[in-house]
């Protein structure tokens, strides 16, 4: 189910389950996985886009395996908050991944996700190479840990 509000996402997540966290691409999809305590997001995989059906087939084997109880997938606004065609292909997966995987789907806002992920890598003294391999999966990571973050500032709200 495809939840557009995070309060209401929260809230129809299942107790101690990890999250996944999406960064979709053209050509790649950035995969982050949580811990079950939904404290730390961490890079887990980069999957190479082939069809849906086999990109969906992956990720549905890394819920299984992982027992991920719900997904965020990154939202590509535009700087001034608009959705343009990117945003409108994050939405049209939500709606067909939906239909194969009956937990709940979020979004959340991915602008400068990948300049951070890049900074990060750079930082950290990353070849040009490896950052290739992993920039998505670092940028899905930085996704999911805002939601983490704003899931824990929630519960000490209550």
């Amino acid at each position: 189910m495809i939840i557009e509000d995070i309060t209401e996402f929260a809230a129809a997540l299942p107790r101690h389950c990890a999250l996944m966290g999406l960064d979709l691409g053209t050509k790649t999809i950035g995969v982050a996985v949580s811990d079950t305590f939904q404290s730390v997001a961490s890079p887990f995989e980069t999957v190479k886009r082939k069809k849906f059906g086999i990109d969906a087939a992956r990720l549905q084997e890394i819920i299984a395996d992982r027992q991920i109880g719900g997904i965020i997938l990154g939202l590509p606004r535009n700087m001034d908050g608009s959705e343009g065609p990117r945003s409108q292909s994050t939405r049209a997966f939500a709606r067909n991944f939906e239909r194969l995987c009956p937990i709940p789907i979020g979004f959340w806002d991915e602008r400068l996700s990948t300049v951070a992920a890049e900074k990060a890598l750079l930082e950290a003294d990353a070849t040009r190479k490896r950052r290739s391999e992993v920039i998505d999966s670092v940028a899905a990571s930085y996704i999911l840990q805002g939601v983490l973050d704003r899931l824990a500032h929630m519960r000490a709200e209550q």
